[in-house]
């Protein structure tokens, strides 16, 4: 499989078969994934894992918990055109799939809910960064979370990144026992997607390319 291929067989899958994904596994690709461009080679990523035992304690402990505020906006107030357009386009396309109408509100929110399940997948890991780090880093994680991701997918797997999880960031810290100056990016659930959920064949629009490059 090429860079391209993997690229284009990537997606945010939410629905995951149960097959176990062994921690071997999960550290080789986390350790090829560290080779992402890093600005003064500071690779600010913190990434706690959860498989097996741990993610069964996982999922008992955030059972109870509600989520509360972001820590950070995971979309800019007021989102503009046209991304405000893309963004709820992909969502009701998502809903389409599951065949949930716009006014089953119950079953919406209970979609939403399986976020934190990571949708069945039987392996995870939540990525932090340290809080007195800026744009550059956190432009970094988003490359090293995007070559885990398509290492992910020639290695047979698939992902779901969930800023979700974000809402869910003081619980997430007392879990994992992570330091208060590291601050709760993402999720990233890991496994098999199961083709036999429709929600899987959803496949979101991209922007033309004219529709935001400049050719000087």
């Amino acid at each position: 499989m090429n860079v391209t291929e993997a690229t284009q067989r990537r997606a945010s899958i939410r629905s995951f078969l149960p097959d176990a994904v062994s921690n071997q596994q999960i550290r080789e690709l986390l350790e090829v994934a560290a080779r992402a461009p890093s600005g003064g080679n500071v690779q600010p990523w913190k990434v706690y894992v959860l498989n097996g035992e741990s993610m069964t304690n996982f999922r008992a402990f955030i059972s109870d918990r509600r989520p509360g505020e972001s820590e950070y906006p995971v979309y800019p107030p007021n989102l503009q055109e046209p991304y405000r357009t893309s963004r709820y386009e992909l969502g009701e396309a998502m809903y389409e799939k599951l065949g949930i109408p716009r006014e089953d509100k119950p079953a919406r929110f209970a979609h939403l809910a399986r976020n934190f399940e990571f949708f069945g997948a039987p392996a995870a890991f939540f990525c932090f960064i340290e809080r007195n780090m800026g744009a550059a880093q956190w432009s970094d994680l988003g490359m090293f979370l995007q070559n885990f991701m398509l290492l992910a997918v020639e290695a047979g797997l698939d992902t779901c990144p969930q800023e979700a999880w974000a809402n869910h960031w003081q619980s997430v810290q007392e879990f994992c026992g992570a330091p208060e100056q590291e601050m709760l990016f993402c999720g990233m659930a890991i496994g098999k997607r199961d083709d036999a959920k429709p929600v899987n064949s959803l496949r979101s629009e991209r922007m033309r390319v004219d529709e935001w490059s400049t050719w000087l």
